[in-house]
This record gives structure tokens, C-alpha cells and sequence, in this order.
């Protein structure tokens, strides 16, 4: 079963007077919906766009897995085990919140920053808080495990009408960032996403005319 969400259809949050505007996938803050509140250990996947200058103050989480995806500009990522980075378009930073921590996201740079930040449900809760960045990931076909969620990452590249077959897995979640790809007879244009439940031999195809494709596939256990 496959069911495609289009970005016009995500809920606008944010604080767009100050700066900050947001689309979520998924039920988030204020806005519930009780038909979509998760998919597998997915919890959130927020669209972010901080205009220079614009951030979220100092603000607490627990027993989540963050994974932040920056699609232009630069994130800057401060928290209170004492860590501070700016994490760049093309880079991957997973926060685990564990038992708990604060942390600060601010766009400090001179220009508009994007970036895509997905939520999932930790298997088990506790723990010390962690905060990688994985720089880069140039591979067309690269991948982030996280096995404290039971989900992998898969970040695909495309050029116009190239295909990439999609892992077999118990649920997709499948969102375009930038392009058009072509999916089980949909065509996906930046923004939206589709989720898969026992689907088998999935391909993505990039669209023809439509420039490259990139992608962000989660591969989840259940």
C-alpha cells in the first residue's frame, strides 16, 4: 500500500514574523491530527526555512532520535554537553536526545537557510545524549544507519530519467527534495513524499526534462 502526501497539503507552522517557516508532514505542536500521527517510528518531518539572523531559542528534548538534513545554507547547532557546529548543505547531523537535552538552531549566515528535520521514536528510551555530523555525503547512493530507531537512511542522487530500485522493507518513507521522480505511477515534485507499507520491487525514476533528482528514503524495520 502506497499513499502519496503532497507539500501544498503539510500544515504551515513556524513563526514566519520572526522569521521561521514551517510545513509538517506529520501531527506536530498545534496542529493534531489523529489520523496522522506517526508512520512506524517516523514522529515528525518538518520542512525549515530560517531567514538570516532566525532560530529556535534554547529548548529541551528526550528520547528522540533527530536526524536534520540540510538542503541550502548553514545550520548552526549549539547544545548543552557543550557541542557547537555549523552543519552545511549536503551534510547529515543526528541528535540523540536520550534522558535529555537542551540545544540552540540558529541561521548566523547571510543568507536563507533549508533544511529537512525528521523525528523517530528511540527503541529504547534513556541513555546519554549524542550529537554526530556526517559531512558531505557526496555518494549517490549513500546511507545513514540508525539502529536506535530500527531505520536507515537512504540519501539517492538521480540524473534525468535515471532509476534507482528502493530496499524492500516493512515501511518506506520516501520524500523528494529537489527534482521530480516518478513513483509507482505518481509523480513527486519537491516537498512531497509518499509511505509505503509492504511494498516490494519499488523503483524511483527521475523525471525526464525536470533536471536531477535527489531523494531521502527511510527504510524502516515496522
Amino acid at each position: 500500500m502506497i499513499s502519496v502526501h503532497r507539500s501544498e497539503d503539510r500544515y504551515r507552522g513556524g513563526e514566519p514574523d520572526a522569521g521561521i517557516e514551517t510545513r509538517h508532514a506529520l501531527s506536530f505542536g498545534s496542529f493534531y491530527d489523529p489520523d496522522n500521527l506517526r508512520f512506524g517510528p517516523i514522529l515528525a518531518c518538518n520542512e525549515e526555512c530560517l531567514a538570516p539572523g532566525a532560530g529556535f531559542d534554547e529548548h529541551p528534548h528526550s528520547h528522540t532520535e533527530i536526524v536534520t538534513w540540510v538542503v541550502e545554507g548553514e545550520l548552526t547547532h549549539r547544545d548543552s554537553t557543550g557541542r557547537s557546529t555549523v552543519v552545511r548543505a549536503g551534510d547529515l547531523a543526528h541528535l540523540s536526545a536520550a534522558a535529555g537535552v537542551r540545544h540552540v538552531e540558529r541561521n548566523d549566515g547571510d543568507t536563507p537557510l533549508t533544511f529537512l528535520q525528521m523525528w523517530l521514536a528511540p527503541l529504547e528510551s534513556g541513555g546519554t545524549p549524542s550529537y554526530t555530523v556526517t559531512p558531505g555525503l557526496a555518494d549517490p547512493a549513500a546511507s545513514y544507519a540508525l539502529p536506535a530507531s530500527g531505520a536507515v537512511l537512504h540519501v539517492r542522487r538521480l540524473t534525468e530519467g535515471e532509476r534507482t530500485a528502493l530496499p524492500d522493507a516493512a515501511r518506506l518513507y520516501v520524500h523528494v527534495v529537489r527534482g521530480r521522480v516518478a513513483l509507482d505511477g505518481e509523480e513527486l515534485r519537491p516537498g512531497d513524499a509518499a509511505r509505503a507499507v509492504g511494498a516490494e520491487g519499488l523503483e524511483a525514476v527521475a523525471v525526464e526534462g525536470a533536471g536531477a533528482a535527489e531523494l531521502l528514503v527511510w527504510e524502516l524495520a515496522g
